[in-house]
């Protein structure tokens, strides 16, 4: 019986670990995929207030006539955009609570958002996980350690913060080892704030679209928002860093 040589077998021992090297990229190659199949497929033009002016009242007529299926329809649309990185989540926010009114608008965001962003921290985590403790220098290496150490109050004021882009936060703790549970959890407190008051102005935002056609421009979302809004949002970002500063100061003393 003929035997195999060892360099034969050597070189398809290391294409097979070559292989299996590379499965871990697989998600987020889809998240990847799937939002160039979106833009290529001009589902973008869909997520915009331009869109909900004109077809405001063919949705309503819809929600109207399927009470169930419309949340449901709703909270998967949101779930899908969030897991592929679509800048919209602002837009589609308003979208509910013109749809639903803000407070079921706003629930119904709460349980997408955190599902969509889950969905792409996992994938983010698959590909990246341990990124920086791997390859980055001892500065980082102490970044993230840092960052692990009270990670659920750092993503609280990240989540809060309304001048952070939704889908950074989303991917950023994939980088270090936050637990799942962990983000979960401040991802669903976090975003509450802020998905609620957009609710609160997708609520209004009829007008607001009426006025922007009689003008012959397309609406945005700085017609909506006010600068009491920024302030208050900005108070609750530093309302949650001042809770991690004192959580800081205050718990060597207790220990």
């Amino acid at each position: 019986m003929a035997k195999v040589p060892a360099t034969c077998t050597t070189r398809d021992e290391d294409a097979d670990r070559q292989g299996k090297k590379h499965w871990h990229l697989l998600p987020i190659a889809i998240v990847v995929a799937g939002l160039g199949l979106g833009y290529a497929m001009g589902w973008h033009e869909f997520l915009t207030l331009h869109y909900l002016g004109e077809s405001r009242t063919m949705l309503k007529d819809f929600v109207g006539q399927h009470p169930v299926l419309a949340p449901a329809g709703f909270i998967v649309l949101y779930a899908l955009a969030v897991a592929f990185s679509f800048p919209a989540a602002s837009v589609l926010t308003i979208f509910a609570g013109f749809l639903f009114g803000w407070l079921i608008g706003g629930a119904c965001t709460v349980v997408a958002a955190t599902a969509g962003a889950t969905a792409l921290f996992l994938a983010a985590r698959s590909a990246f996980g341990g990124f920086l403790k791997q390859r980055a220098g001892p500065a980082a290496a102490k970044l993230a350690s840092g960052f692990e150490k009270d990670a659920f109050s750092y993503l609280l004021v990240l989540r809060i913060a309304p001048f952070i882009p939704f889908f950074i936060v989303n991917i950023a703790p994939a980088l270090f080892d936050v637990r799942l549970r962990t983000y979960v959890t401040a991802t669903l407190i976090g975003i509450m704030p802020g998905t609620f008051a957009y609710a609160w102005l997708g609520q209004g935002v009829d007008s607001v679209l009426v006025a922007a056609e009689s003008a012959g421009r397309n609406a945005a979302v700085s017609d909506l928002v006010t600068p009491e809004i920024t302030i208050a949002f900005v108070a609750l970002a530093l309302v949650a860093a001042l809770a991690t500063i004192v959580r800081k100061v205050w718990a060597p003393r207790e220990s």
